[in-house]
């Protein structure tokens, strides 16, 4: 019996937890099988995907990431911390994401961090800016990917238009 790996074309499943290198804490935990097709899109930052070159299934492994390489340096400009009375009542709760725009009209997502009886903290930054992480990965399945995968990008679900992972965030 043969062990395929990990290469351009191959159907991949697999699970991964991304902790912090200081505090050794979860900051991100996938239990739910991520399905991709190799080489055809890039669901992890590219460092992660390098390392899945060659693996095989069954294979447990941790690929450090220097997020400073992929989300830059934390910015603390982008930490607003403003009166509770001045901020809707709808963006008052930890993890409530708010897109806000410039006076130039570009976009940016920002997440509340913090509420407390008289501030509400919000970050632009990405969670992962400035950290140095661990992605912890458990390959589940390496096979041939079908044509419609290699078309799709991964796993094609019965409604296509709503599940396609190369528009799915990135870790």
């Amino acid at each position: 019996m043969s062990t395929e790996t990990i290469t351009n074309g191959k159907y991949v499943e697999l699970t991964y937890n991304v902790i912090d290198q200081n505090s050794r804490a979860v900051l991100t935990r996938v239990e739910h099988p991520l399905g991709y097709v190799h080489g055809t899109i890039e669901i992890l930052a590219p460092a992660v995907m390098a390392q899945l070159e060659g693996r095989a299934a069954g294979e447990i492994f941790e690929a450090p990431l220097d997020c400073n390489e992929v989300y830059g340096p934390r910015n603390e400009d982008l930490v607003i911390t403003a009166r509770i009375q001045d901020v809707p009542e709808e963006y008052r709760t930890v993890g409530t994401s708010i897109l806000m725009e410039n006076a130039e009209g570009q976009t940016k997502s920002f997440l509340v961090t913090d509420v407390d009886a008289k501030s509400v903290t919000i970050d632009g930054n990405n969670p992962l800016a400035g950290r140095q992480v661990i992605f912890e990965l458990d390959i589940k399945l390496v096979r041939d990917a079908t044509e419609e995968e290699i078309e799709y990008g991964g796993k094609v679900p019965e409604d296509p238009e709503n599940e396609n992972p190369a528009q799915g965030p990135r870790s």
